[in-house]
């Protein structure tokens, strides 16, 4: 049987290294032409988690343990050292040092949680410290519940104001998950008595739903970017990797809720 240690960790390494790699060029794409040293950073980082992304498949479920932590262990230097230029370029805006450009303060701010994310991740896989399940439940449907509200935030900002049934479409859903966010942060706040099964149930159905209709319209615009239907200044490449995030959401929430009922029947 595979380790479940290499398992996870190759698993999270494969995704988050190339959400970190297109973050690079997000970043990157909204600099000004004069920051040439800030686009030398990002072009770095891009090929940085580009090789971790290339090296980590050519790993397999049955590498030894010890290989994975000592990657891993590569891995959250790398995630930590982009986190670092992500809340760098973040003081920057906010201190009006990048007039001009065009990346948002909070999709700066966005990706850097990102970053973080990826690197706690990989420093509880290492320690062997991963959260009990009731605790992991809430503090990932807190965290991706924010990933997805921020999302069609940026979706509403970034499609063309004529898109004006689009554009609609896109503030309902920051509302609904902006509404999500905060039960979730009331139930995190309720915790411990508030891990109960029907209530963590609950939870997880009701976010599943919503995330359902979220990536089906991430997919749309996804698809009609593509196509050029639509008039908007959203990378191709965006619209797709914001898609992928609500697919991980929801892969997430699936394994939670097998969980979560296998652990009741036990």
């Amino acid at each position: 049987m595979p380790d479940p240690f290499v398992t996870r960790s190759l698993d999270e390494i494969r995704f988050w290294s190339r959400i970190m790699k297109e973050h690079s060029l997000f970043l990157k794409l909204g600099f000004r032409c004069e920051d040439t040293q800030l686009i030398q950073e990002a072009n770095h980082f891009y090929a940085l988690f580009e090789s971790i992304e290339n090296r980590s498949h050519s790993f397999t479920m049955d590498t030894d343990p010890q290989t994975i932590r000592r990657f891993n262990e590569e891995v959250y230097v790398a995630a930590s050292n982009i986190w670092i230029f992500k809340r760098k370029v973040l003081g920057l805006i906010l201190q009006c040092q990048l007039p001009g450009g065009n990346n948002f303060p909070l999709l700066v701010d966005h990706v850097s949680r990102e970053a973080n994310y990826f690197r706690n991740r990989l420093s509880e896989l290492n320690q062997g410290n991963l959260e009990p399940l009731p605790d992991a439940i809430i503090d990932e449907n807190v965290f991706f519940l924010r990933i997805m509200a921020d999302h069609a935030k940026f979706i509403g900002h970034l499609l063309d104001p004529s898109e004006r049934q689009l554009v609609e479409q896109a503030r309902n859903f920051s509302h609904d998950f902006d509404t999500l966010l905060f039960q979730a942060r009331d139930l995190e706040s309720m915790r411990p008595q508030s891990q109960t099964y029907p209530l963590l149930d609950q939870f997880l159905d009701e976010n599943r739903v919503s995330v359902k209709s979220l990536r089906d319209f991430k997919k749309t615009a996804r698809d009609l970017i593509d196509a050029c239907r639509i008039k908007s200044i959203i990378h191709p490449l965006l619209a797709d990797h914001v898609f992928r995030e609500a697919e991980r959401f929801l892969f997430i929430i699936d394994a939670f809720d097998a969980q979560l009922n296998k652990q009741k029947h036990t």
